[in-house]
């Protein structure tokens, strides 16, 4: 059994017009919970999220630092997938940096040739090596990766592994995967 749509007329001081037909925009309850929708349906489609997904909370309002993109004060801020700097009229400017950098190694990329791999940090927070042409090149490595060639197969890239408290260099040839 379907769950029944319950339609809400906003009130007037929220009154908003629909940006396709310029009808009145009602609330309106569907399966995922309520939205705003026009009034115009079926002639008009539009429809919109009631409430802009939070996708991340302000921490701290950096005074010292501005927007290079439209001068309004920085902002840290806290998403889903960590800290970051914001500008602090977002959505209006979308300008966002980095808190932790990642790593540049400096070393190419063994699959494509073009690339350079980089430091990267899966959503789970594991530290992988993966090639800066993604998503042209899918290259990624677990461990550290080292400039120089396997000795047994003359694969361009080593890895360096942690065996039983110590750190070794291996081959990152799954094929080969021998010790250095």
């Amino acid at each position: 059994m379907q769950k029944p749509i319950i339609i809400r007329k906003m009130a007037n001081e929220d009154k908003e017009y629909c940006p396709k037909c310029h009808s009145e925009l009602i609330i309106r309850n569907g399966g995922y919970g309520p939205f705003v929708a026009c009034s115009n349906y079926p002639k008009c489609d539009y429809i919109r999220p009631l409430k802009q997904a939070a996708d991340s909370q302000i921490i701290k309002e950096l005074l010292d630092y501005f927007c290079p993109k439209c001068g309004h004060n920085l902002v840290l801020k806290r998403g889903r997938f960590g800290m970051f700097v914001g500008c602090s009229h977002y959505p209006q400017c979308e300008h966002t940096e980095l808190i932790d950098k990642p790593d540049e190694t400096l070393i190419g990329c063994p699959q494509c040739q073009d690339g350079e791999l980089l430091q990267r940090t899966s959503r789970f927070g594991k530290v992988f090596y993966g090639c800066n042409c993604y998503p042209k090149c899918q290259f990624v490595v677990n461990a550290k990766p080292i400039s120089g060639k396997c000795s047994f197969c003359q694969y361009p890239l080593l890895i360096e592994k942690k065996v039983s408290q110590d750190m070794k260099i291996f081959c990152a040839n799954k094929l080969c995967n021998r010790q250095q």
